[in-house]
Parts: structure tokens; C-alpha cells; sequence
């Protein structure tokens, strides 16, 4: 099967020739650049270290096609950018300050070459007006998907990878964090829950706005739409059942009609922690795949339970253990787990493998090759 055939099958609930791969092409399945420059010293491979988004504070590495192609990635993406005059700002502050996007979030750096979000625009906000008087950012600002349309016509015109559509987190969830601040919005849930909607309905609004325009450019050049909020922790979810389906719900099923009535890709969701309480959610607000398959996470560990439950309802996509096997296991440790993982969600199709989350800085790379070579001597239809 070609890569993106490969895809397509395993989304359909069947059985392609392998176990496809997702890895090297998000913030959410990338590799983080310290990992990914030993990859290319393993592999003898040279090139010009590149970042996701041309955003180095980010710290996401954008691989050659030679890795890529040495990892077996059956997926390519095509990326919005900041806007360009946000850009070019940002390249010419001094040094070692602030990041500061579209959205008035700043990226601090908190040790050299690490950066974490930690300005937040709107933590002073306390009433709806506050939030109306705030000077939101213009997602009609074209420079954001003047490249898209080119990017993706390209890849359809090769159909041999699948393509994966990966606006920068267009999150209501999350975006709402970073602009109050975590502590802040989750007290508002509870003190001032009209607020607290009404913030999320203005971000809702916007990440429509955007991809909007994003799916426009796409056309049908599109497999695969990543959107998400993570809402799990490693033993439980971040808030109750019930609040996420007062709160959240009713915006992420507004946002992936939204994209559904759009396009003919599939919704990719990402969420990291323990979300298996919320899985049927998922299924029934249009959720085709589920991502990163958290296995260190609660219940997420139960891998029967999730295919015996809803295997013939929702692709997996994920599931291999960046918590302690990838950066502390051995190579072999590494091929028993994907051997594992395969084993439980593999059959029948309706799985794509691929690390939880991003690869961070203290994989080794030869667990990396270790994780792709293992789906070639386990992965292979029909499975063992």
C-alpha cells in the first residue's frame, strides 16, 4: 500500500498492510529539536535544523524528508503560521525576551533555549466587558494561510502521503488558560460561570474564523484535521464529566460541525491524561480519532477495555509511552511496548501508532528507531 492508502484503510476500520505511523508532523506527535539533532548525528543525515511554525521558542523540530521517510511517517502536514508581522516583531526583540503572539500570550524563557507560557493577557479580566473591550486578534490577517493551498496541492498532486491540517492550537480550552491563566479560569468555572462561557464562546468564534479560512485554502487536499484541549490528568480528568459537558462540550461539538460541514477529513482530537470517561463524548460530538492514547494515565492504560469498548466507534491513535519507556527504557523495552500496544488496539484495523505526545529532549534516538522498526517486525498484517 502507499502511505497515504495505508491511512485511509486504518481510519476505515480495516486492515492495511501495516500498522500506519504518525510521528515528526505536530506539536502533538513531533520531536523536540535536541532529540531530533542526535536522530540526524545517528543517521549521518545533514541539513539545516528547522522549527514547527518557524518557532524556535517552541522548541519542535521540523524533520527532513530523509528522516521522515527513514521513520516511516505515512503522514504530512500542512501548518498555519503566525501572522507576518507578528513575526517579524518577534525576530527583532533582544534576546532572551518575551515571545509574544497574535494573542497577547508571551513565551518567557525560563532556563536557556527553554520557554514556557507565562504571560497572560487577560488575567485581569473579571466581567464580560472586560472581555468585549480586549483587542482580540484578526484571523482574517491572510498572511496565516498564504502558503496553504500551494503546500497542499503539492502533496495531493504526489498521493503518497496522507495529509494531516494542523492549525496552532485552536483550542478553546486551553487558549482560554493561557490568556486568564489555569487557576484563573478554572475558579471562573465555578464563581462566574457566564463569564467563564462567554470567553470561551469568543475563542470558539475565532478558531472557527480561522479554520475557516484554513480548510478554504485546503479545498480537498485534506485527510485529517488535528484539533483538541487536553482535559485529562495522569489519574483523572482535569474537571468533572458533568462541567465538561456544561462548559466544553457544546463548544467542541459547535467547532467540529463546524469543520465536518467543511470538509470530508476525518477529526483527529487530541487530549492528553485520563479521558476514558469521556470517550463516548467524544464518539458522540463527531470525534473520528482519538489522540495520544495517554497509557500512562489512568484507565487510558486499559487497552482492552478502550478497543472492547469503542474499537469499531473511534480510531486510536497513539499510545506509546513517553512517560518512562521511550526516554528510560531500553531499545528492547521500547519494542515490547509497541509489540503490546499493537497487540491490544492493532487488530481489525482503527490504529495508528505513534508516541504520546511529543518526543521530548530525553528520548535516546535509538529508542526513536527502536519505536518505527518494531511496527515493521510487529505491526505487519495479519498481526501475529
Amino acid at each position: 500500500m502507499t502511505p497515504r492508502k495505508r491511512v485511509l484503510s486504518a481510519m476505515n476500520h480495516e486492515e492495511p498492510d501495516r500498522v500506519p505511523i504518525i510521528l515528526g508532523i505536530s506539536n502533538a506527535t513531533g520531536i523536540k529539536m535536541k532529540t531530533y539533532q542526535k536522530l540526524k548525528k545517528l543517521l549521518g543525515v545533514q541539513g539545516e535544523d528547522r522549527y514547527l511554525y518557524d518557532w524556535p521558542e517552541l522548541g519542535t523540530a521540523v524533520p527532513d524528508e530523509a528522516i521522515l521517510q527513514r521513520l516511516g511517517t505515512d503522514v504530512r502536514p500542512v501548518l498555519d503560521r503566525h501572522p507576518a508581522a507578528n513575526m517579524q516583531a518577534n525576530a527583532s526583540r533582544e534576546p532572551g525576551t518575551p515571545f509574544i503572539d497574535s494573542w497577547g500570550i508571551g513565551q518567557v524563557e525560563l532556563a536557556p533555549g527553554e520557554w514556557f507560557p507565562h504571560i497572560n493577557p487577560l488575567v485581569e479580566a473579571e466581567t464580560i466587558a472586560d472581555l468585549e473591550a480586549f483587542d482580540w486578534p484578526d484571523m482574517d490577517d491572510f498572511s496565516r494561510v498564504a502558503h496553504v493551498k500551494a503546500e497542499a496541492a503539492a502533496l495531493a498532486a504526489q498521493n503518497e502521503y496522507a495529509i494531516m491540517a494542523t492549525p496552532w492550537l485552536l483550542f478553546p480550552l486551553e487558549r482560554a488558560f493561557q490568556m486568564l491563566r489555569m487557576d484563573n479560569f478554572m475558579m471562573s468555572m465555578v464563581e462566574k460561570p457566564d463569564f467563564a462561557k462567554a470567553l470561551l464562546a469568543k475563542i470558539t468564534d475565532l478558531c472557527k474564523q480561522l479554520m475557516g479560512h484554513f480548510l478554504r485554502e485546503l479545498g480537498d487536499n485534506v485527510d485529517i484535521v488535528k484539533i483538541g484541549d487536553d482535559l485529562g490528568t495522569q489519574t483523572s480528568l482535569l474537571i468533572s464529566p458533568k462541567m465538561y459537558r456544561e462548559f466544553l462540550k457544546p463548544f467542541h461539538a459547535d467547532y467540529i460541525a463546524f469543520i465536518k460541514e467543511r470538509t470530508k477529513a476525518k477529526v483527529l482530537f487530541h487530549t492528553d491524561g485520563d479521558v476514558f470517561p469521556l470517550v463516548d463524548d467524544f464518539v458522540e460530538i463527531g470525534v473520528d480519532i482519538l489522540n495520544p492514547i495517554q497509557t500512562s494515565a489512568g484507565r487510558m492504560s486499559e487497552l482492552d477495555e478502550l478497543k472492547r469498548q469503542f474499537g469499531d466507534k473511534i480510531v486510536f491513535c497513539g499510545g506509546i509511552d513517553t512517560h518512562r519507556v521511550l526516554p528510560y527504557g531500553s531499545p528492547d523495552d521500547v519494542r515490547q511496548e509497541v509489540k503490546r500496544v499493537i497487540e491490544a488496539l492493532g487488530p481489525g484495523g482503527g490504529y495508528m501508532l505513534a508516541s504520546v505526545h511529543t518526543i521530548m529532549n530525553d528520548v535516546p534516538p535509538e529508542n526513536v528507531l527502536a519505536m518505527v522498526d518494531a511496527v515493521e517486525e510487529h505491526g505487519r498484517y495479519p498481526l501475529k
